[in-house]
């Protein structure tokens, strides 16, 4: 192993129309908007100085657009096992519209009909996991919500459903590493957003 303890950053994706308005976007390849785009080329100044022995990212075109637009696309490499969720019955669908017909329903607990349970996500992450430990050194990441939300809970040892314990936004920079050593893994930094612009006050 390395002497020095690697960080993984993870980035999800740029706003879609789709992550605005709420609908559940699995394998659906649904384009950034413009605001998505701007967020993602200011990644770059985010990352800046960083350096990573290897990028990856989603298939998705939201999350590798989200990726080539902050300057990391040369270098990446497609993973099937990042992709978001399938939704199955559920693409597209808002949590509300799912509520009004099943009541009580959470993705983490009951998973989709015809698509993935927790149980699933967390066999990806846990391969993903695998490949962040054979590289033993700082690994970017683009991705979607659930997944990277179902990735943070399986570095830390906690069941695929506790993902549902954590909350990202888009275009956020989450950053997963040790404590004192390989033995403790832990969330450094999770969902830093850009601050959000304060009115002037010109009185």
């Amino acid at each position: 192993m390395g002497s020095i303890i690697p960080e993984i950053h993870l980035v999800r994706h740029g706003q879609t129309e789709w992550s605005l308005s709420g609908k559940h976007t699995g394998r659906s390849d649904i384009p950034l908007t413009p605001a998505g785009e701007d967020a993602a080329r200011r990644i770059a100044a985010r990352l800046a100085g960083l350096a990573f022995a290897a990028v990856w990212s989603s298939p998705s075109r939201r999350a590798f657009d989200t990726c080539t637009l902050a300057g990391f696309g040369a270098s990446a490499v497609k993973k099937a096992d990042l992709a978001e969720w399938d939704y199955g019955d559920y693409e597209g669908i808002t949590t509300r519209e799912i509520l009004s017909g099943h009541p009580g329903w959470q993705l983490f607990r009951d998973g989709s009909p015809n698509g993935e349970t927790a149980v699933d996500a967390g066999a990806r992450a846990d391969r993903i996991i695998g490949d962040i430990r054979a590289v033993d050194a700082p690994v970017l990441i683009f991705s979607s919500a659930h997944f990277l939300r179902t990735l943070a809970a399986r570095w830390l040892g906690l069941p695929p459903q506790d993902g549902a314990r954590f909350v990202l936004d888009t275009a956020s920079i989450s950053v997963l590493g040790y404590e004192h050593d390989r033995t403790e893994p832990v969330i450094r930094r999770w969902n830093q957003t850009e601050p959000v612009p304060q009115p002037i006050n010109v009185s």
